[in-house]
């Protein structure tokens, strides 16, 4: 087998293949890090089913959205459905190609062992956060654009601010580490750690879904493996495994 991923920013992490050096890989891969648990299960399975090699790099939609537009080569791209329409209407995708992967729900992620907060209404909610020592969210992210809008409705703005954290790691690894008492991130990013516990998704009133779409790039070295990558992304393997990371699957190919 010989995946490997990369983590976009300043480290990256190659998981070597069986002769213990990094194997070249057919087939790149750019994919938003909600996804990262996913394509942990369904790369392998994958390079199984086709005989293709896959990496992939994981970051935030801002962050690979950025390496898009300095010009990195790649093959697919899965991300947040906006980003994923700026690059599509610039040429870098193929829009044709285009398929919802799956739609992820915000979650509120606390350290393993802690009490949770209730969650169970809008009320409850909003007094969580009031009660909350600290809660903090990645930025520059659909979420964190998300959850500051709903500050403003729920009429916390002002109160959050001095609790806040724009945090600049995943939001479960902040809580993880003690850096914050309360994450607010997609639910698939909070089960991939077993040092943090999902207390409750958002009040289904107020709950924001963000949309993954997958394509191929267009300037893809292989763009008909490329599409099988997505099409498989969409097929009946592919939907189990992203309802038990948290998400709902989206089109089935």
């Amino acid at each position: 087998m010989h995946i490997r991923h990369a983590v976009a920013g300043l480290t990256l992490l190659l998981v070597p293949g069986p002769s213990g050096t990094a194997q070249a890989a057919d087939l790149k891969l750019l994919v938003g890090n909600a996804l990262k648990t996913v394509m942990d299960e369904l790369g392998p399975q994958f390079e199984k089913a086709t005989g293709s090699t896959l990496s992939f790099t994981v970051g935030t939609t801002t962050q690979l959205k950025g390496r898009i537009d300095s010009g990195e080569a790649f093959d697919a791209v899965i991300l947040a459905e906006p980003a994923f329409d700026e690059l599509a209407a610039q040429g870098k995708v193929v829009d044709t190609t285009r398929a919802v992967i799956a739609r992820s729900g915000i979650g509120v992620a606390v350290r393993k062992g802690a009490a949770k907060p209730d969650l169970g209404s809008d009320d409850a909610f909003k007094q969580a956060m009031l009660d909350a020592k600290s809660i903090g969210y990645v930025d520059q992210t659909p979420t964190a654009a998300a959850l500051k809008s709903l500050f403003a409705k729920l009429g916390i703005a002002d109160a959050m601010k001095s609790k806040s954290k724009a945090l600049d790691m995943q939001a479960a690894v902040a809580v993880a580490n003690g850096d914050v008492e309360i994450g607010l991130t997609q639910i698939s990013e909070i089960l991939a750690y077993p040092e943090v516990e999902l207390a409750g998704r958002l009040p289904s009133d107020i709950q924001t879904y963000t949309t993954f779409a997958g394509g191929v790039g267009a300037a893809a070295h292989d763009p008909t493996d490329a599409a099988a990558l997505i099409k498989f992304l969409t097929g009946p393997n592919a939907a189990p495994v992203i309802k038990a990371k948290g998400m709902e699957p989206g089109e089935t190919g």
